[in-house]
Protein backbone atom coordinates (compact mmCIF):
# COMPACT_ATOMS: atom_id res chain seq x y z
CA UNK A 1 0.00 0.00 0.00
CA UNK A 2 1.06 3.85 -0.94
CA UNK A 3 0.89 6.44 1.05
CA UNK A 4 -0.53 9.99 -0.28
CA UNK A 5 -0.75 13.68 1.37
CA UNK A 6 -4.42 15.40 0.87
CA UNK A 7 -3.62 18.89 1.16
CA UNK A 8 -6.03 21.21 2.66
CA UNK A 9 -7.86 23.76 0.88
CA UNK A 10 -6.69 27.53 -0.13
CA UNK A 11 -8.51 29.85 1.96
CA UNK A 12 -8.24 32.86 4.33
CA UNK A 13 -7.47 30.29 7.01
CA UNK A 14 -4.48 28.47 5.07
CA UNK A 15 -2.70 31.59 2.96
CA UNK A 16 0.56 30.99 3.12
CA UNK A 17 1.54 29.07 -0.79
CA UNK A 18 5.23 28.32 1.21
CA UNK A 19 3.22 25.81 3.90
CA UNK A 20 1.50 23.94 1.01
CA UNK A 21 4.94 23.56 -1.05
CA UNK A 22 6.87 22.75 2.22
CA UNK A 23 4.02 19.57 2.68
CA UNK A 24 4.64 18.56 -0.29
CA UNK A 25 8.42 18.33 -0.41
CA UNK A 26 8.26 16.81 2.87
CA UNK A 27 6.06 13.79 1.22
CA UNK A 28 8.48 13.42 -1.43
CA UNK A 29 11.31 13.73 0.90
CA UNK A 30 9.63 10.56 3.31
CA UNK A 31 8.60 8.36 0.21
CA UNK A 32 4.76 9.47 -0.56
CA UNK A 33 3.62 8.41 -3.85
CA UNK A 34 1.59 11.84 -4.20
CA UNK A 35 -0.34 14.68 -3.19
CA UNK A 36 -4.20 15.53 -3.75
CA UNK A 37 -6.54 18.71 -3.51
CA UNK A 38 -9.95 18.54 -3.77
CA UNK A 39 -11.89 21.60 -5.75
CA UNK A 40 -13.75 23.11 -2.71
CA UNK A 41 -14.87 26.67 -1.53
CA UNK A 42 -12.64 28.94 -3.01
CA UNK A 43 -9.90 26.07 -3.77
CA UNK A 44 -9.08 25.50 -7.53
CA UNK A 45 -7.42 22.00 -7.55
CA UNK A 46 -5.59 22.65 -11.02
CA UNK A 47 -3.98 25.75 -10.35
CA UNK A 48 -3.46 24.55 -6.76
CA UNK A 49 -1.52 21.53 -8.36
CA UNK A 50 0.12 23.54 -10.55
CA UNK A 51 1.88 25.38 -7.96
CA UNK A 52 3.28 22.91 -5.78
CA UNK A 53 4.01 20.50 -8.73
CA UNK A 54 6.44 23.03 -9.63
CA UNK A 55 8.44 22.69 -6.81
CA UNK A 56 8.60 18.91 -6.58
CA UNK A 57 10.19 16.42 -9.07
CA UNK A 58 8.70 13.21 -8.75
CA UNK A 59 5.08 13.52 -6.50
CA UNK A 60 2.17 12.04 -8.51
CA UNK A 61 -0.32 15.11 -8.80
CA UNK A 62 -4.05 14.54 -7.59
CA UNK A 63 -7.34 15.91 -7.77
CA UNK A 64 -9.82 14.68 -5.22
CA UNK A 65 -11.81 15.92 -6.61
CA UNK A 66 -13.03 18.11 -9.39
CA UNK A 67 -16.38 18.52 -9.83
CA UNK A 68 -17.81 17.53 -12.74
CA UNK A 69 -20.88 20.25 -12.85
CA UNK A 70 -18.34 23.01 -12.69
CA UNK A 71 -16.56 22.42 -16.52
CA UNK A 72 -17.86 20.37 -19.28
CA UNK A 73 -15.89 17.09 -20.33
CA UNK A 74 -14.46 18.56 -22.66
CA UNK A 75 -12.78 21.15 -21.30
CA UNK A 76 -12.08 19.01 -17.88
CA UNK A 77 -9.97 17.10 -20.22
CA UNK A 78 -8.19 19.64 -21.28
CA UNK A 79 -7.20 20.77 -17.83
CA UNK A 80 -6.04 17.42 -17.15
CA UNK A 81 -3.76 17.14 -20.51
CA UNK A 82 -2.74 20.64 -19.91
CA UNK A 83 -1.49 19.03 -16.19
CA UNK A 84 -0.16 16.27 -17.43
CA UNK A 85 2.43 17.60 -19.91
CA UNK A 86 3.66 20.15 -17.73
CA UNK A 87 4.08 17.87 -14.64
CA UNK A 88 5.62 14.93 -16.64
CA UNK A 89 3.11 12.60 -16.60
CA UNK A 90 2.60 12.98 -12.97
CA UNK A 91 -1.47 14.06 -12.92
CA UNK A 92 -4.50 11.78 -11.98
CA UNK A 93 -7.83 13.23 -13.01
CA UNK A 94 -10.46 11.98 -9.38
CA UNK A 95 -13.95 13.02 -9.96
CA UNK A 96 -17.08 13.65 -8.12
CA UNK A 97 -20.75 14.82 -8.80
CA UNK A 98 -20.74 16.76 -5.90
CA UNK A 99 -24.18 18.09 -3.88
CA UNK A 100 -27.01 19.58 -4.80
CA UNK A 101 -25.95 22.80 -2.84
CA UNK A 102 -23.00 23.11 -4.81
CA UNK A 103 -24.31 21.71 -8.22
CA UNK A 104 -27.64 23.97 -8.09
CA UNK A 105 -26.82 27.00 -6.02
CA UNK A 106 -23.03 27.49 -7.90
CA UNK A 107 -23.38 25.94 -10.93
CA UNK A 108 -27.26 26.14 -12.21
CA UNK A 109 -27.55 22.30 -13.05
CA UNK A 110 -30.60 20.43 -11.90
CA UNK A 111 -29.51 17.80 -9.26
CA UNK A 112 -31.79 14.78 -10.11
CA UNK A 113 -29.86 12.22 -11.64
CA UNK A 114 -26.16 12.66 -10.49
CA UNK A 115 -25.07 9.16 -11.30
CA UNK A 116 -26.24 9.29 -14.95
CA UNK A 117 -24.67 12.62 -15.45
CA UNK A 118 -21.41 10.92 -14.13
CA UNK A 119 -21.90 8.18 -16.43
CA UNK A 120 -22.64 10.18 -19.82
CA UNK A 121 -19.79 12.52 -18.64
CA UNK A 122 -17.08 9.57 -17.83
CA UNK A 123 -18.08 8.24 -21.41
CA UNK A 124 -17.77 11.90 -23.46
CA UNK A 125 -14.48 12.45 -21.50
CA UNK A 126 -12.92 9.31 -22.76
CA UNK A 127 -13.81 10.30 -26.27
CA UNK A 128 -11.80 13.24 -25.87
CA UNK A 129 -8.88 11.40 -23.89
CA UNK A 130 -8.83 9.35 -26.71
CA UNK A 131 -8.55 11.88 -29.53
CA UNK A 132 -11.95 10.77 -31.50
CA UNK A 133 -14.93 13.19 -32.29
CA UNK A 134 -17.06 14.22 -29.63
CA UNK A 135 -20.25 13.21 -30.60
CA UNK A 136 -22.83 11.98 -28.07
CA UNK A 137 -26.91 11.90 -27.24
CA UNK A 138 -27.56 10.76 -24.31
CA UNK A 139 -30.08 11.92 -21.30
CA UNK A 140 -28.07 14.29 -19.42
CA UNK A 141 -25.22 15.40 -21.93
CA UNK A 142 -25.86 15.93 -25.86
CA UNK A 143 -22.83 17.51 -27.91
CA UNK A 144 -22.94 19.25 -30.21
CA UNK A 145 -26.01 21.49 -29.10
CA UNK A 146 -29.06 20.82 -32.14
CA UNK A 147 -27.85 23.80 -34.08
CA UNK A 148 -25.03 21.24 -35.46
CA UNK A 149 -21.64 22.78 -35.25
CA UNK A 150 -18.96 20.22 -35.06
CA UNK A 151 -15.00 20.84 -34.36
CA UNK A 152 -11.82 18.71 -34.83
CA UNK A 153 -11.14 16.32 -32.07
CA UNK A 154 -8.68 17.46 -29.28
CA UNK A 155 -5.09 17.12 -30.67
CA UNK A 156 -4.16 14.19 -27.90
CA UNK A 157 -3.80 12.27 -26.21
CA UNK A 158 0.17 11.39 -26.78
CA UNK A 159 0.55 8.51 -28.34
CA UNK A 160 0.29 5.53 -25.73
CA UNK A 161 -0.65 7.36 -22.76
CA UNK A 162 -4.37 9.37 -21.21
CA UNK A 163 -4.76 10.68 -17.86
CA UNK A 164 -5.89 8.06 -14.72
CA UNK A 165 -9.70 8.71 -14.29
CA UNK A 166 -10.51 7.73 -10.91
CA UNK A 167 -14.25 8.55 -9.18
CA UNK A 168 -14.94 9.69 -5.73
CA UNK A 169 -17.95 6.95 -4.85
CA UNK A 170 -19.00 6.11 -1.89
CA UNK A 171 -22.60 4.21 -2.66
CA UNK A 172 -22.40 0.60 -4.15
CA UNK A 173 -24.03 2.16 -7.53
CA UNK A 174 -21.70 4.82 -7.96
CA UNK A 175 -18.67 2.44 -6.67
CA UNK A 176 -20.01 0.10 -9.40
CA UNK A 177 -19.51 2.72 -11.63
CA UNK A 178 -16.01 2.98 -10.92
CA UNK A 179 -15.23 -0.55 -11.67
CA UNK A 180 -16.87 -0.30 -15.40
CA UNK A 181 -15.50 3.06 -16.45
CA UNK A 182 -12.76 4.57 -14.56
CA UNK A 183 -9.29 3.41 -13.82
CA UNK A 184 -9.58 4.12 -10.41
CA UNK A 185 -12.24 4.63 -7.26
CA UNK A 186 -11.34 7.35 -4.22
CA UNK A 187 -13.53 6.00 -1.19
CA UNK A 188 -14.04 8.95 1.30
CA UNK A 189 -13.75 8.45 5.10
CA UNK A 190 -14.72 4.56 4.72
CA UNK A 191 -13.31 2.23 6.95
CA UNK A 192 -10.74 -1.20 6.10
CA UNK A 193 -14.33 -3.38 5.93
CA UNK A 194 -15.68 -1.12 3.89
CA UNK A 195 -13.43 -0.66 1.64
CA UNK A 196 -13.12 -4.44 1.68
CA UNK A 197 -16.92 -4.98 0.46
CA UNK A 198 -16.57 -2.42 -2.38
CA UNK A 199 -14.32 -4.26 -3.78
CA UNK A 200 -17.17 -6.51 -4.58
CA UNK A 201 -19.22 -3.51 -6.03
CA UNK A 202 -16.12 -2.62 -8.36
CA UNK A 203 -16.18 -6.00 -9.72
CA UNK A 204 -19.72 -6.10 -10.55
CA UNK A 205 -18.88 -3.20 -12.23
CA UNK A 206 -16.11 -4.46 -14.57
CA UNK A 207 -17.90 -7.29 -15.13
CA UNK A 208 -20.79 -4.96 -16.59
CA UNK A 209 -17.95 -3.50 -19.01
CA UNK A 210 -16.31 -7.21 -19.95
CA UNK A 211 -13.15 -6.00 -18.28
CA UNK A 212 -11.35 -7.21 -15.06
CA UNK A 213 -9.67 -4.71 -12.20
CA UNK A 214 -5.99 -5.36 -13.36
CA UNK A 215 -4.35 -2.33 -13.24
CA UNK A 216 -7.29 -0.59 -11.00
CA UNK A 217 -6.19 1.69 -8.30
CA UNK A 218 -8.34 1.34 -4.82
CA UNK A 219 -7.87 4.76 -3.38
CA UNK A 220 -8.93 6.11 0.22
CA UNK A 221 -8.95 9.37 1.75
CA UNK A 222 -9.14 9.30 5.65
CA UNK A 223 -8.05 11.85 8.47
CA UNK A 224 -4.99 10.74 10.46
CA UNK A 225 -3.49 12.12 13.62
CA UNK A 226 -0.79 10.53 15.32
CA UNK A 227 -0.57 11.61 19.21
CA UNK A 228 -0.70 9.46 22.72
CA UNK A 229 -3.65 11.76 23.95
CA UNK A 230 -5.76 9.70 21.57
CA UNK A 231 -9.30 11.71 23.07
CA UNK A 232 -6.98 14.68 21.55
CA UNK A 233 -6.12 13.25 18.29
CA UNK A 234 -10.36 12.65 17.85
CA UNK A 235 -10.98 16.26 18.98
CA UNK A 236 -8.30 17.16 16.16
CA UNK A 237 -10.35 15.26 13.88
CA UNK A 238 -14.11 15.79 15.03
CA UNK A 239 -14.33 19.70 13.52
CA UNK A 240 -13.98 18.43 9.96
CA UNK A 241 -16.51 15.12 10.32
CA UNK A 242 -19.01 16.57 11.30
CA UNK A 243 -18.85 19.51 8.67
CA UNK A 244 -19.18 16.49 6.31
CA UNK A 245 -22.13 14.80 8.01
CA UNK A 246 -23.71 17.74 9.07
CA UNK A 247 -22.74 20.31 6.05
CA UNK A 248 -21.93 18.56 2.71
CA UNK A 249 -25.62 18.07 1.32
CA UNK A 250 -29.18 19.53 1.75
CA UNK A 251 -32.40 17.65 3.48
CA UNK A 252 -31.56 13.85 3.66
CA UNK A 253 -28.99 14.37 0.71
CA UNK A 254 -25.76 13.82 2.50
CA UNK A 255 -23.11 11.09 1.33
CA UNK A 256 -21.08 11.39 3.98
CA UNK A 257 -24.39 10.82 6.68
CA UNK A 258 -25.82 7.93 4.68
CA UNK A 259 -22.21 6.46 4.97
CA UNK A 260 -22.21 6.73 8.68
CA UNK A 261 -26.11 4.87 8.79
CA UNK A 262 -24.71 2.80 6.79
CA UNK A 263 -22.05 1.98 9.28
CA UNK A 264 -24.15 1.29 11.99
CA UNK A 265 -24.15 5.03 13.13
CA UNK A 266 -27.56 6.16 12.10
CA UNK A 267 -28.74 7.97 14.76
CA UNK A 268 -25.58 9.83 15.78
CA UNK A 269 -25.01 10.78 12.14
CA UNK A 270 -28.87 12.68 12.35
CA UNK A 271 -28.05 14.43 15.28
CA UNK A 272 -24.74 15.99 14.11
CA UNK A 273 -27.13 16.79 11.33
CA UNK A 274 -29.47 18.42 12.56
CA UNK A 275 -27.72 20.34 14.81
CA UNK A 276 -25.19 21.77 12.21
CA UNK A 277 -27.93 22.15 10.00
CA UNK A 278 -29.67 23.97 12.88
CA UNK A 279 -26.16 26.08 12.68
CA UNK A 280 -24.79 24.86 16.31
CA UNK A 281 -21.69 23.48 14.82
CA UNK A 282 -20.94 23.28 18.29
CA UNK A 283 -23.18 20.62 19.27
CA UNK A 284 -22.70 18.71 15.84
CA UNK A 285 -19.27 18.29 16.97
CA UNK A 286 -20.06 16.80 20.56
CA UNK A 287 -22.86 14.41 19.24
CA UNK A 288 -19.89 12.79 17.42
CA UNK A 289 -19.11 9.71 19.73
CA UNK A 290 -15.60 8.34 19.59
CA UNK A 291 -17.27 5.17 17.95
CA UNK A 292 -18.05 7.01 14.44
CA UNK A 293 -14.96 9.16 14.99
CA UNK A 294 -12.21 5.71 14.88
CA UNK A 295 -14.62 3.89 12.26
CA UNK A 296 -14.14 7.31 9.50
CA UNK A 297 -10.64 8.11 10.69
CA UNK A 298 -7.31 7.01 12.20
CA UNK A 299 -6.86 8.53 15.27
CA UNK A 300 -4.51 7.67 18.19
CA UNK A 301 -0.90 6.54 19.45
CA UNK A 302 1.91 5.17 17.22
CA UNK A 303 1.07 0.95 18.05
CA UNK A 304 -2.80 2.21 17.00
CA UNK A 305 -2.11 3.93 13.82
CA UNK A 306 0.14 1.43 12.50
CA UNK A 307 -1.96 -1.18 13.05
CA UNK A 308 -4.86 0.57 11.43
CA UNK A 309 -2.78 0.99 8.17
CA UNK A 310 -2.00 -2.60 8.15
CA UNK A 311 -5.89 -2.97 7.80
CA UNK A 312 -6.53 -0.38 4.79
CA UNK A 313 -4.04 -2.27 3.05
CA UNK A 314 -5.41 -6.09 4.48
CA UNK A 315 -8.39 -4.28 3.10
CA UNK A 316 -7.13 -4.00 -0.55
CA UNK A 317 -6.36 -0.40 -0.71
CA UNK A 318 -3.48 0.50 -3.17
CA UNK A 319 -3.16 4.18 -2.41
CA UNK A 320 -3.60 5.63 1.62
CA UNK A 321 -4.33 9.48 1.08
CA UNK A 322 -3.80 10.87 4.68
CA UNK A 323 -5.16 14.11 5.58
CA UNK A 324 -3.89 16.09 8.30
CA UNK A 325 -6.04 17.04 11.51
CA UNK A 326 -2.87 19.46 13.40
CA UNK A 327 -2.94 22.86 12.46
CA UNK A 328 0.51 24.08 12.96
CA UNK A 329 3.12 24.00 10.25
CA UNK A 330 6.23 22.22 12.25
CA UNK A 331 3.28 19.66 13.25
CA UNK A 332 2.16 18.83 10.49
CA UNK A 333 5.62 18.34 8.84
CA UNK A 334 6.16 16.10 11.61
CA UNK A 335 2.84 14.26 10.87
CA UNK A 336 3.79 13.68 7.30
CA UNK A 337 7.17 11.81 8.63
CA UNK A 338 5.65 10.19 11.50
CA UNK A 339 2.81 8.58 9.29
CA UNK A 340 5.24 7.36 6.85
CA UNK A 341 7.41 5.96 9.10
CA UNK A 342 4.17 3.58 10.49
CA UNK A 343 3.07 2.76 6.79
CA UNK A 344 3.48 -1.44 6.35
CA UNK A 345 6.75 -2.10 5.02
CA UNK A 346 8.44 0.87 6.99
CA UNK A 347 8.87 -0.34 10.24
Amino acid sequence: MRLGLGLKIVNPANPSPAHYVELAQAAERYGYDSIWTAEFSSTDPFAHLAWVGSHTTDLGLGCAVAQISGRTAVTMTAGAATMDALSGGRFRLGLGVSGPRIVEGWHGRPYTRPLSFMREYLEVLGMAQRGEPVQYAGREITVPAPSGYHVAPLPFPPPGHQVPVYLGAIGPKSVALAGELADGWIAIHCPPDYVAAGRAWLGEGAAHSGRTLSGFTTCVMVNCCVDDDEELARDLVRPLLAMYIGGMGVGKTNFYTSLAARLGYGDTATAVAEAYQAGDTGEAIAALHDDLVDAMAICGSPDRVRDRLAEYGKAGTDLLIVGLAHASRRTQVEQVELIASLAPGNQ
